[in-house]
């Protein structure tokens, strides 16, 4: 039998931990001082030295740093010593305009592995386990990052990608794997694949870790339900943050444990950049406390959600913060009204009958006015004939949570496409034509 370790930190209060942030903080902000003439040139505008920070409320005089720093650095954004020291490069797409690359130096790849293993130890991952990995490979920082981290954490790892229905059911059913790691649109997809082909009594599937992108909460009950009752984990993570596992659920199920030891995260009104009253939603703000290569200062990472007050009932001291509720640059406006496809999951997953895909279609009429269709799914084997009435419930609970009144229309089970990737969502056609 594989010896057990564990990841988890041996700070025994919160006063210990945040002398811990302090002196990262310190050390995070001297550094890039030192080492990224992109960081000085910033702080010195911002009027503030290394010497300013002698306590985490002094945070607040450090300048943020976004994602246009990172691609306007292209194609080495930020870096903060001598590239003899850089082992390794991570991309995150272009879909926005130039990839922002990161850097990485051999002690940023050994703590990322570190915390990534404990975010699968949160999960009850163990060196018995047989862990299948479901994500992209390649520049990503996803593939690799769950492949080094089970195989530090001792797991067995089957990185066999994304896609490829025939072989993941194939490696589920012979190899028996424990874990699923994936999108949560391949976890659907997955679920029903194996429901399909009658393999749930024939597959050992124990948890699920997922992450990439938002999921409803009857999204995340059809998985485990057609998964035989297997155990979903939300982790997060982004590749400004090394990648993936910067913060999981824990077996309790409320929310997400964050890595405080690693990075701190401050959760600011998106608007005036002010934090927010403990609790209330606003935008997920990192600062990287031992990151070498590329650290990061205030960064703004876009994702919206809340801090969760009080200790964990599973004893955790790491701090907690709510699923990601979405991104300020997702947010569509529809007449007046600022929405976020998280608001409309939520609605959905609360009505009976109602399958967890959906399509949220933008667009305009023949006078112009605008026209928000909301394409849904039937709960597989949903009673057909409530098909009106079931309309007319998904309006009336979507003008009631949003206050606006949407055009509804109501599909077959499995009509909508499903993916091994993230889902798209939002359609907007109300601008067809050059917006100069």
């Amino acid at each position: 039998m594989k010896m057990n370790q564990t990841f988890m930190p041996d700070f025994k209060n919160e006063e210990e931990l945040k002398a811990f942030q302090l002196k990262g903080l310190k050390w995070t902000v001297n550094h890039a001082y030192k080492g990224s003439p992109e960081y000085k040139a910033k702080l010195d505008n911002a009027g503030t030295a290394p010497d300013d920070i002698k306590t985490l409320e002094d945070l607040v005089k450090l300048p943020f740093t976004t994602a246009h720093d990172l691609r306007k650095g292209y194609p080495f954004p930020l870096c903060s010593v001598p590239f003899e020291k850089v082992v390794r490069i991570h991309s995150s797409s272009g879909t926005t305009g130039k990839r922002k690359n990161l850097c990485y130096t051999q002690n940023d790849i050994d703590n990322w592995m570190n915390f990534f293993a404990r975010a699968y130890e949160m999960a009850g991952v163990t060196p018995e386990d047989r862990v299948q990995i479901a994500v992209g490979y390649g520049v990503w920082t996803a593939g690799v990052g769950f492949q080094l981290a089970c195989e530090k954490l001792g797991a067995m790892a089957l990185p066999v990608g994304p896609g490829n229905v025939d072989m993941q059911c194939q490696f589920l059913e012979d190899l028996q794997s424990t874990v699923l790691c994936c999108t949560a649109s391949m976890g659907l997809l997955m679920a029903e694949e194996v429901h399909r082909r009658g393999l749930t009594d024939k597959i050992s599937l124990k948890k699920i870790i997922y992450g990439s992108e938002r999921s409803s909460v009857s999204m995340r009950k059809k998985i485990s339900e057609l998964l035989g009752g297997a155990e979903l984990f939300d982790i997060t993570g982004l590749t400004e943050l090394y990648g993936p596992g910067t913060g999981i659920e824990c077996p309790d199920h409320d929310c997400i444990h964050y890595w405080a030891d690693y990075y701190i995260l401050e959760i600011l009104d998106p608007e005036t950049l002010q934090p927010v009253p403990q609790g209330e939603w606003g935008e997920m703000v990192v600062t990287s406390l031992c990151k070498e290569a590329v650290p990061l200062i205030r960064y703004r990472t876009r994702d919206i959600t809340r801090i969760i007050p009080g200790p964990c009932t599973c004893g955790s001291i790491m701090p907690r913060h709510s699923r990601i509720k979405g991104r300020t640059d997702d947010m569509f406006k529809f007449r007046a009204v600022n929405i976020y496809p998280s608001t409309i999951d939520v609605v959905l997953s609360e009505i009976p009958g109602i399958g967890s895909e959906y399509q949220i279609h933008l667009s305009r009429d023949d006078s112009e006015r605008g026209v928000m269709r909301l394409v849904v799914e039937f709960e597989e084997n949903a009673d057909k004939t409530r098909k009106d009435a079931l309309t007319r419930e998904v309006i009336r609970r979507v003008k009631k949570k949003i206050l606006v009144t949407p055009d509804v229309e109501i599909v077959d089970y499995g009509t909508l496409p499903r993916s091994e990737r993230k889902s798209k969502r939002v359609f907007d056609t109300r601008i067809q034509d050059s917006i100069v």
